[in-house]
């Protein structure tokens, strides 16, 4: 027993022993072997992916929502106040412009036009016998009575002066004279008389007549008329063609002047009017092309500026632009809410780089980063003009050649190494993760 209690003793103290020699060593063999693998790391590549920029052209486009609307409207209300006789058409159903529509209860008008028809018809006899009997008869009379009156006038000037011959002879008394010189003075106030007559029937007395006759069947005229415009209110026509709407009111009910009772719209095409700041309406003309995205619908819808309104609204300070778009189809709802872009400013031969390139600072500027002949990637400062559908122009800073980092370059420090990934790598850089790494 003695024997074995000093040999399990003599292991323990060798375990002990050999612990405190080989911790030491085993600590220095792994520092080292430490220090030889930091030593002997690899330089840090980036993976990136890298395209050069294109030539083509690019657009800016101004996106807004919008509600269609139709292009016409008529919400067709009566002149006149009367019970519904007959309804010719109801909802959904295509008009023609002229078409009728509604007709209303109208036995009293019907009655009311015969008498101004009347009227009318004897104003105009009466027109036709003043111009063409009474006026002319009258101016006859009044030359022909001028006509005898000079002749008469000739006859006792000619006696006075025989006479005067005569007397002076001796061959007449001289109460002779006398009678032919009463006769003359009558003669000449008869023909100024028939003179004046004929004057006033030429400048006033056939002027005023006329005007009489024709003010008469014009007034006869007017009524007739009136009556049957009047009468013309009991059909309601459309004034468009288009697509009944609404209609509120039935047969048998009455037709309040004033209100609706049938509504028309032309969907052939459709409106979006949108309102958009003045800045951006500067670039706009008339004729832009444009497009609307509706919902349920996969493609876009062409659209195109029709009118750009010179005047600002008032209340939101914004410019309204109609959109008109073809539906002839019928396919497009009237009161359906839309996305519209329309084109603005165009550039055709721009170069142009992804958006994603595209590095903000703080203050505003813009810059990219790309790879150098060395494999480092650098910072160039760039100016930007038109930004549209992932496409950025750049208006200096860059060149055809140089290759423009798309991925990965967010928070890439200049000077990394960086390399491009291949179609063939597993793993897409992060661009997260690689500034990180840096």
């Amino acid at each position: 027993m003695i024997g074995l209690q000093g040999k399990k003793k003599t292991a323990s103290e060798t375990v002990r022993y050999l612990s405190r020699r080989i911790c030491p060593l085993a600590v220095v063999l792994f520092m080292v072997a430490g220090c030889t693998k930091k030593e002997s790391a690899p330089e840090v590549q980036v993976e990136v992916q890298a395209v050069h920029p294109t030539r083509g052209p690019i657009a800016a486009h101004i996106a807004v929502d919008a509600v269609l609307s139709p292009i016409a409207q008529a919400a067709i209300a009566p002149k006149i106040s009367a019970p519904v006789k007959k309804i010719y058409v109801h909802r959904g159903v295509r008009v023609k412009s002229g078409q009728l529509l509604v007709t209303l209860e109208n036995s009293d008008l019907t009655a009311a036009v015969l008498d101004s028809e009347g009227s009318y018809t004897s104003a105009k006899a009466a027109y036709e016998t003043s111009t063409r009997a009474q006026v002319p008869e009258d101016y006859q009379k009044a030359e022909l009575d001028f006509t005898q009156a000079k002749a008469n006038l000739d006859l006792n000037q000619s006696i006075v002066t025989s006479r005067k011959q005569l007397l002076a002879e001796g061959a007449i008394p001289g109460r002779d004279l006398d009678t032919a010189v009463a006769a003359l003075v009558q003669a000449q106030a008869a023909y100024e008389a028939a003179k004046q007559h004929l004057e006033s029937m030429k400048s006033v007395s056939r002027e005023a007549a006329l005007q009489s006759a024709q003010g008469q069947l014009a007034s006869a005229k007017g009524k007739y008329l009136g009556a049957e415009a009047l009468a013309s209110y009991s059909e309601i026509r459309s004034p468009i063609d288009g697509v009944v709407t609404d209609r509120p009111v039935s047969t048998g009910e009455t037709a309040q002047a004033g209100a609706p009772v049938i509504t028309i719209m032309d969907t052939s095409e459709l409106l979006a009017k949108v309102h958009i700041s003045q800045l951006l309406a500067q670039r706009l003309q008339l004729g832009d092309a444009a497009s609307i995205t509706v919902p349920g619908l996969t493609d876009p819808v062409e659209a195109k500026v029709t009118l750009i309104n010179p005047v600002l609204d008032p209340g939101s300070t914004t410019i309204e632009v109609w959109l008109l778009i073809e539906n002839k189809k019928g396919t497009l709802k009237v009161g359906t809410p839309i996305r519209a872009f329309i084109a603005s400013k165009q550039v055709p031969n721009a170069l142009k780089v992804p958006q994603v390139s595209l590095l903000t600072a703080q203050d505003g500027s813009k810059s990219v980063m790309v790879i150098g002949a060395d494999g480092v990637a650098h910072k160039k400062a760039v100016e930007v003009g038109i930004q549209d559908s992932g496409e950025a122009q750049i208006t200096s800073g860059l060149s055809p050649n140089d290759q423009v980092i798309t991925e990965g370059a967010y928070g890439l420090d200049d000077g990394t190494k960086v390399k491009i990934a291949t179609a063939g790598d597993d793993a897409k850089p992060d661009a997260g993760k690689s500034g990180a790494d840096q």
